[in-house]
């Protein structure tokens, strides 16, 4: 008999591959969530920042009330906390020390300068105005190019240029790039961006007496990561801090380092002993959290006369603000460029030297897709005008030029160890959903309105997951090893998850108990999962990286098939049958046309032990166990993203039409999740390719603080998203999986921008080539056409 869940009539699937509702859904749509905003303790004071109005200054003085000093703090009243130093062992890594509070210097325009408590936000803000700060200016970099001339104000003491790391790759560049026919050289930019999740930064700390511990609640990615920084920072053993991450309002990335507020918040909540809380508005978000994506690419392609690539040649310039974040350091964003700019093109020559560079901007932060939104970028732009050097239509060259399936495993130029898929098919399923002779037709006849039609397509790799070995490379601060997770069926039943990651979004909780349900058979209904909270859960060093299904996932997946032999045995017992013939499905254990129920067997370990084999597993019906993939350089997901475009030469304006994506991240757990995940990061990468940039003046003065200055894309310009799977398992992770949160945001701006380039072919306008695609830009292209400028 088949007790599956296809085996069962009626019975709706629950496990992996199940489209199954998002259990944490309900709450938040019902108003139910529970975030830092959200909680209420006795005698809680709100906190408020003085931040710096200038960039780059000296503190000379700092004037408080006598009267409102007790309720003021500068960075000498914090003399039992440390500065903010991110570790790396890159060789040509210069560290920065950041101060929870500025002390001496400020550095960029938002950088918190005193703090004040008190009853209210407003009550707090009124004491902080207050606080007089007497500034000298000192020269400003606004931008990397004044901050790399030899004669440049250094930013940090000590250092001997303003590059916080220079990385470098070379492979036969100069060998196979002699051999070229064809040279294309293009200068590429991606804007400097904010996240702007819906719930900024976030944090509530006070001290629990009973076991006389720092107790901070904090919106992060990574609790057990802060716990261990705020440890260090202000010397207090980890057992005496615990760090709770609630209901979280996205994050992106924003969220998985240790923040100077965090270290702020804790250190008044250890020093006063009473609970205190910071929550980060808009303008201050968007003044001191501008802090990702800006990259300058210097790329040139070396190809023969059809546009077969033979070597790549790239200098990448990121600006990185002003400090190294803890604990990825300023390394991780050009240590990903470096290795990601290959992307998934087979080509063996490579040269290319990354460098993150300080300037007088907040500091670079890991947004979702962490440099491969840059390099896609660069790369998909490139090989789109080596298409029309040779003169071949783009996705020729691009299919050329590929990684084969049959080359698959692949080990490419930069190292990367491709785990296998098809990436020609997964473009040419692309093409076939935008139709693309009838859109070739469309263009050739032309638009009524006078509009002009656009192709664009860009094809991607995901590293996702990735292990100790690659970021060992990377030389971070914290090495990621051993995801643990731990499961315990309960008396009736039901089912324990207990995990170190923490959900923003990612519908863990549905999707984990997905995992449950597919080994033990446990109904998803009955499935609880905890989560974020460094008292209740093993270790994790969190969520980032698209790593949280493969790495716990897989360690949910795993201790579940450590628990099932225990319920077998248990049950065997129960029904006087060989354990080995036991199948656990749908909450209970079946032998043939015999069954016990889930119930039945917690009720006999924990209620009724005289039901028990004389033999039966000590160790009870809870497992706790870590895992990571047998090969831990990352599993790579992929996709080939393909839009069409209907450009306005009047106004500028720029019309999605249709937009069509295929995907493999391997075995899907949920796909109304994946595709979810999908959806809302080709959103963003919208914003990155037509709206988001934070502007500066020469003064590195942020030109955007509110959302009516900075633009985000609201419902009316995503168009409607149609997504194709492919299902590739990875060979090294548990079930297949591969990680793929990040995808949706690293091909959109290629997409968009390579359709908007095709669309003004013979319009003798230049190619656009840098975020974002205003309507200004575009407009000034044209007009450059039209006075018949070169390319």
């Amino acid at each position: 008999m088949d007790h599956s869940d296809r085996g069962l009539s009626g019975v709706k699937a629950q496990g992996i591959g199940a489209r199954v509702p998002r259990k944490e859904d309900a709450r938040h749509l019902a108003g139910q969530g529970n975030f830092v905003a959200d909680m209420v303790m006795p005698g809680l004071c709100e906190v408020a920042f003085l931040r710096s109005p200038l960039a780059h200054a000296r503190i000379v003085s700092t004037q408080v009330p006598e009267d409102i000093a007790p309720q003021i703090v500068l960075r000498e009243t914090m003399l039992d906390a440390l500065d903010i130093v991110a570790p790396s062992t890159l060789p040509s890594y210069q560290e920065s020390a950041q101060p929870p509070l500025a002390s001496g210097k400020v550095r960029f325009v938002g950088e918190p300068v005193a703090m004040a408590f008190a009853a209210t936000r407003a009550q707090a803000e009124d004491l902080i105005e207050r606080v007089e700060v007497a500034y000298e200016e000192l020269p400003v970099h606004a931008e990397v190019w004044s901050a790399l001339a030899p004669d440049a104000e250094l930013l940090h003491p000590g250092w001997k240029d303003n590059r916080f790391v220079t990385l470098r790759a070379d492979k036969d560049f100069e060998a196979l790039a002699a051999q070229a026919e064809v040279k294309v050289q293009r200068s590429i930019e991606l804007s400097r961006q904010c996240m702007v999740p819906l719930e900024g930064k976030a944090v509530l700390a006070y001290w629990d007496f009973k076991v006389d511990q720092l107790v901070v609640c904090s919106a992060t990615q990574v609790p057990h990561l802060i716990r261990t920084g705020l440890a260090q920072l202000l010397d207090l053993p980890e057992e005496r801090v615990r760090v709770i991450s609630p209901d979280v309002g996205g994050a992106f990335g924003y969220k998985c380092v240790l923040q100077q507020e965090e270290v702020c918040v804790a250190w008044l909540a250890k020093t006063y002993r009473r609970p205190f809380r910071f929550l980060e508005d808009r303008r201050e978000h968007l003044i001191a959290g501008a802090n990702s994506r800006q990259h300058h690419y210097e790329v040139t392609a070396y190809a023969d006369r059809r546009g077969r690539l033979l070597a790549l040649d790239a200098v990448i310039t990121i600006d990185g603000g002003a400090y190294s974040v803890w604990p990825f350091t300023a390394g991780l964003e050009p240590g990903q460029a470096v290795g990601n700019l290959p992307g998934p093109y087979d080509f063996r020559g490579y040269r290319c030297e990354t460098r993150c560079v300080a300037t007088n901007k907040p500091g670079f932060v890991p947004y979702r897709g962490v440099a491969r939104t840059g390099v896609c970028f660069a790369m998909d732009l490139l090989m789109d005008a080596l298409a029309r050097e040779v003169g071949r239509e783009p996705w020729e060259v691009r299919l050329d030029n590929l990684v084969k399936p049959q080359q698959m495993p692949y080990i490419n130029v930069a190292n990367k160890h491709f785990d296998g898929g098809d990436y020609p098919a997964s473009l040419r399923r692309a093409l076939e959903m935008i139709d693309l002779p009838a859109v070739l037709e469309r263009q050739r006849r032309g638009e009524a309105d006078g509009r002009r039609i656009g192709i664009g397509t860009a094809t991607y790799c995901e590293q996702s997951a990735h292990g100790t070995s690659v970021f060992a490379t990377w030389g971070t601060a914290v090495i990621p090893g051993y995801d643990q997770a731990m499961v315990r069926m309960t008396a009736d039943g039901g089912l324990e998850i207990r995990v170190g990651v923490h959900s923003h979004g990612q519908g863990m909780e549905t999707s984990f108990a997905q995992i449950a349900h597919e080994v033990l058979g446990v109904p998803i209904d009955r499935v609880r999962m905890i989560h974020g909270d460094t008292g209740q859960t093993p270790y994790s060093s969190g969520t980032y990286a698209s790593r949280a299904m493969v790495m716990t996932g897989g360690a949910v997946g795993v201790a579940c098939k450590q628990l099932a032999p225990r319920l077998r045995h248990i049950a065997g017992h129960l029904m006087g049958v060989d354990p080995a013939t036991v199948v656990l499905a749908q909450g209970r254990a079946y032998a043939g046309d015999a069954s016990v129920t889930l119930a039945e067997i917690g009720n006999a370990w924990y209620i009724n032990p005289q039901k028990l084999p004389a033999n039966v597993d000590r160790a009870g019906l809870e497992v706790s166990t870590g895992y990571k993939p047998k090969v831990d350089t990352g599993a790579f997901s992929y996709a080939s993203h393909a839009a069409v475009v209907a450009v306005d030469q009047d106004t500028g304006a720029i019309e999605i039409l249709d937009y069509a994506v295929v995907e493999d991240c391997g075995v899907v757990i949920n796909p109304m999740i994946v595709e979810g995940q999908t959806i809302g990061g080709i959103a963003q990468g919208i914003g990155t390719a037509l709206y988001e940039e934070m502007c500066y003046d020469e003064q590195a003065q942020p030109l955007a603080s509110t959302l009516a200055d900075y633009m985000l894309p609201g419902a009316t310009e995503i168009p409607s998203i149609r997504i194709d799977h492919f299902e590739t398992p990875s060979p090294h992770t548990e079930f297949g999986a591969k990680g793929m949160g990040e995808g949706g945001a690293i091909a959109p701006p290629a997409v968009l921008f390579n359709a908007v380039n095709d669309a003004l072919r013979g319009t003798g306008a230049p190619e656009l080539l840098m975020t974002p695609l205003t309507p200004r830009r575009l407009l000034g292209a044209l007009a450059q056409g039209r006075k018949g400028a070169a390319p």
